[in-house]
């Protein structure tokens, strides 16, 4: 056996949340040409990171040396997996997705998307030929227990619901946040490392940072202005201080959109009732409170209004995300330096590519559940309504479904009911890097 020892450093991206911070990963190779993660740290020479990186990501030795991890196909006899071969798993999938095509039609299979799909390379790739192979409209994903009220809002808004405004961290001078706590999530839908110090670094040259949220999380402990809200009620805060902005003539969204504003006068006449007299005891804000928010963004040099998931897993979640985009337009700071600005990807993205005007535009409802008739939103439907249409005798119930990198039964409503409906389907395909 051989005892000589060599290391290099391997360059990637962490995927555990979308921060995407860099990273500078050492792996040391002994003499069998076996290697092993010896130290991970944060890439110092990454333009975006800078060498920052959480807790999270310097434990990826962990995750990926964990004993738990599945290092092979499973597959459940006599109510127990067992360790089986690639090829005899693939046999099991064919046979059990097979037989239910065959009894009841692609339309009684479901897909499950989850989260960390959005963070692997191959799976970005791959699910869009999982989903298409299937040939079944019944597609769920965790987005509708998340952000897909943010996606509706640019969709109707911009034309595209990727098109989504992000805050300028870097150059604001005043931050709202309202239903996120970044420094315990690093926040989301904002692609930035270390948000944390980038709000710290707001305080330092002089800004203001606000944060709505119900509880006094860490975040709301580091802003200069903590505003306890009542659960479920963003959209009234936001209505009213935009009504503010309007009534008291600070409504000024800029030239650099006036050519692509419309609107406005509908949107003042339907926002005139909701002043902060009529907010105040629905939110538990005083209405002197919001009518000084409403000031000081539309007085600031520049500001931005970000919203994040307390703001979308909420029952007016898409007036809400739409409501912070129209805070932001009244007060000049859509798509500017300092404000919320439309990220520009190099390429692919909606923002980037093809002619001003010229996109399909944006639609829901081209489909409905079964059961409940909710309409499909981004070709996928509520999962909140899977319980049911497995549930549910008739044309198109569910009989067999495909989970990927998900774990509906822990992080979609009504657990308990959706754990019962599963042990009623014929098959079920888990892709997991766990026995979840």
């Amino acid at each position: 056996m051989g005892t000589s020892q060599s290391s290099r450093v391997a360059i990637r991206t962490c995927p555990l949340c979308e921060a995407s911070c860099g990273l500078e990963i050492t792996l040391r190779r002994d003499g069998d040409g076996r290697e092993e993660v010896q130290r991970i740290r944060g890439d110092r020479l990454d333009v975006f990171s800078k060498g920052y990186i959480c807790p999270k990501g310097s434990t990826l030795k962990q995750l990926h040396e964990d004993p738990d991890r599945l290092r092979t196909p499973m597959v459940k006899r006599n109510g127990v997996h067992v360790p089986v071969s690639w090829d005899e798993a693939w046999e099991v999938v064919a046979a059990g997705l097979g037989d239910v095509i065959e009894r009841t039609g692609r339309e009684s299979l479901a897909a499950y998307v989850g989260n960390p799909t959005a963070h692997s390379l191959s799976a970005m790739m791959f699910s869009r030929v999982l989903l298409t192979g299937l040939g079944t409209r019944h597609r769920f994903s965790a987005s509708t227990v998340d952000q897909m009220p943010r996606h509706v809002a640019s969709g109707h808004v911009f034309g595209s619901p990727v098109a989504i405004p992000v805050p300028d961290l870097d150059r604001t001078d005043h931050l709202v946040i309202l239903g996120a706590n970044p420094y315990a999530s690093n926040g989301s839908v904002c692609t930035a490392p270390d948000f944390p110090g980038r709000i710290e670094a707001i305080q330092a040259r002089g800004g203001k940072v606000v944060v709505v949220d119900p509880r006094l999380s860490r975040t709301a402990e580091q802003a200069d202005q903590w505003i306890s809200i009542r659960p479920g009620t963003d959209a009234v805060l936001l209505a009213a201080m935009a009504t503010v902005m309007l009534a008291e003539g600070l409504a000024d969204p800029g030239e650099h959109i006036a050519a692509h504003l419309g609107g406005l006068d509908e949107i003042t006449a339907a926002l005139e009732p909701f002043t902060p007299e009529f907010a105040a005891p629905v939110t538990g804000v005083e209405a002197a409170t919001i009518r000084t928010m409403a000031r000081e963004v539309a007085a600031a040099p520049t500001a931005a209004v970000y919203g994040r998931i307390g703001t979308t897993t909420t029952e007016f979640g898409s007036t809400a995300s739409w409501l912070i985009d129209v805070v932001n337009v009244l007060s000049g700071n859509l798509d500017r330096p300092g404000g919320s600005m439309f990220p520009t990807p190099v390429a692919g993205g909606g923002t980037t590519r093809g002619k001003p005007g010229s996109g399909r535009g944006f639609t829901v409802g081209r489909g409905h559940s079964r059961v409940s008739g909710h309409p499909e939103v981004m070709g996928e439907y509520p999962v909140g309504v899977l319980s049911e249409e497995i549930e549910t005798p008739g044309d198109g119930q569910i009989r067999a479904l495909v989970t990927l990198a998900g774990n509906p039964v822990l992080s979609t409503p009504n657990s308990e009911r959706l754990a019962a409906a599963l042990d009623q389907l014929d098959f079920i395909v888990s892709i997991d890097l766990y026995l979840n």
